[in-house]
Order: C-alpha cells, then sequence, then structure tokens
C-alpha cells in the first residue's frame, strides 16, 4: 500500500520517518492513510492551474501577477516596485524574471504554490 506524506502529498516509502520533499514527520498508523487520503482531497479543492500560472508569468510577469496567484507575496511585491518605482525603465529585468518563472511553471521545474500545494493541469 502507498503511503504519502500529510502535508505536501509526495509518495514515501514505507520505512520514511521524515518526507523527503517537506521534511515533516510521518505518521505509521493505519489512519495516517485516511487522513491522507483527507488531506489530498482538501489540497485538491485549493490547488491552482499550472497553465494559468505560466501565462500570467509569460504575459504580466513583469507586473508580478503570478507570484500573486501562486502566493508569494514577497517576490510579486519585488516585480511590481522594479516595475512601478523605476517608471518603466528596470521593467525588463522583471519582465524577464517572470518569462523564466512562467516558462519553468508550465516545464514543472515549479510545481508548488506558497502553501505547498501541488499545481495541477
Amino acid at each position: 500500500m502507498a503511503k504519502f506524506c500529510q502535508k505536501c502529498g509526495t509518495e514515501l516509502s514505507e520505512k520514511d520517518a521524515f518526507c523527503n520533499n517537506c521534511g515533516s514527520k510521518v505518521e505509521t498508523s493505519e489512519s495516517s492513510t485516511n487522513n491522507t487520503n483527507v488531506q489530498t482531497t482538501i489540497n485538491n479543492s485549493n490547488a491552482k492551474s499550472k497553465i494559468a500560472a505560466g501565462l500570467l508569468g509569460i504575459f504580466l510577469g513583469c507586473f508580478g501577477v503570478h507570484n500573486f496567484y501562486l502566493g508569494y507575496t514577497g517576490k510579486a511585491i519585488g516585480q511590481l516596485l522594479i516595475t512601478i518605482l523605476t517608471c518603466g525603465i528596470l521593467s525588463p529585468i522583471s519582465a524577464i524574471w517572470g518569462l523564466i518563472e512562467g516558462i519553468l511553471i508550465l516545464t514543472g521545474s515549479i510545481n508548488t504554490d506558497a502553501q505547498g500545494n501541488r499545481l495541477v493541469d
């Protein structure tokens, strides 16, 4: 029977005491399997779209919209301030930053939001 991390949903081997992805302690009782299924359902209901986040990064990355969408507020404010405070002069820098992050999201290199929920297709 497969075992999954309650926090991030990563599949674990039977001998793992801690999740290799997020480091949280793994429960060993039968109830942990039932809780994992409930937690996965809860996480899926809060899941964000990978395609939406990637396209927001590619087209509106200079404003940090994709980072606001994923909950990375600090990075989003940084990108927005770079664009606004320089009156657009340095917006190509944050636009390239957003383009790269958008591509990384679409290719799966960035696959979680700020709360650790997996992005769905």
